[in-house]
């Protein structure tokens, strides 16, 4: 016989279950919510964006000066990070430095700018610290130093093979059809910005990146998903070439509209 205790306690369960299961809901529902707000943080414009960069060479290292001098924290890592402590010094209080893996775990955003024939091994080693992540990826294949994995990127397309390289990234192509010469000189200059093409598949990594591009002194132009990253591969018509973002539009025929 169920006695009176009995039924208030599976009323009770009943009871909890429930809100449990509203509250697993609700917490679901909440999650999108904070991802979208982090996701516009990153975009807006004035708010300071955590930026850890792999590969401080010249190409990187130029990059975190012009993000510093926007108002970015940078984090400063190569195989050899103790050479970048007088660059690090350099730049201020925004600026450190660690190893490429406090880098990736550091960073909201994470620039790669090594060597094409190490992206596989940054992808394998360093899968879990940069999963999810922002990635901007300005590395570029050179048979001549990157062996026949190069020649096997340039077939498929830097954008699809990086993707391949690191998986679980929200990759963004960027800043590898400019020389890092010209991407000192011509930063924030007068008149017309000079253009950097982006491409990716990810809308939100695509918006966040173009804001950078701005931040560093230059005009993002959308060129498509990272398929079309080929579009401004080297040997492009576009690589390396100094243009407007209405000249870059004009040669890859592009629309004319904005970003």
């Amino acid at each position: 016989m169920t006695t009176l205790r009995d039924h208030l306690h599976r009323v009770g369960s009943s009871m909890w279950m429930r809100l449990w299961t509203v509250g697993v809901i609700a917490l679901a529902l909440a999650l999108p919510l904070r991802a979208s707000a982090a996701e516009h943080a990153l975009e807006a414009a004035g708010a300071p964006v955590k930026i850890g960069i792999i590969g401080s060479g010249r190409m990187g290292g130029s990059l975190a000066t012009l993000w510093v001098q926007a108002g970015h924290e940078v984090m400063l890592s190569s195989r050899h990070s103790e050479e970048l402590r007088a660059l690090a010094t350099s730049l201020g209080p925004r600026a450190r430095v660690g190893t490429p893996r406090e880098a990736a775990m550091f960073g909201d955003v994470v620039l790669i700018s090594i060597p094409y024939g190490a992206l596989p091994e940054v992808g394998r080693e360093l899968r879990t610290q940069l999963a999810g992540k922002i990635v901007l990826d300005t590395c570029n294949p050179y048979p001549e130093r990157d062996g026949p994995m190069a020649l096997e990127a340039r077939r498929k397309g830097t954008g699809v093979a990086s993707a391949e390289y690191l998986p679980g990234v929200r990759l963004v192509r960027a800043f590898n059809a400019i020389n890092y010469q010209d991407l000192r000189r011509e930063a924030h200059r007068s008149g017309d910005l000079i253009a950097i093409p982006l491409a990716g598949d990810d809308t939100g990594a695509l918006a966040v990146a173009a804001r950078l591009v701005r931040d560093a002194g230059f005009e993002p132009v959308v060129v498509g998903p990272l398929a079309r990253a080929k579009l401004f591969d080297v040997g492009s018509l576009v690589y390396v070439q100094v243009l407007t973002a209405k000249q870059l539009r004009a040669r890859l025929g592009l629309a004319s509209q904005g970003p």
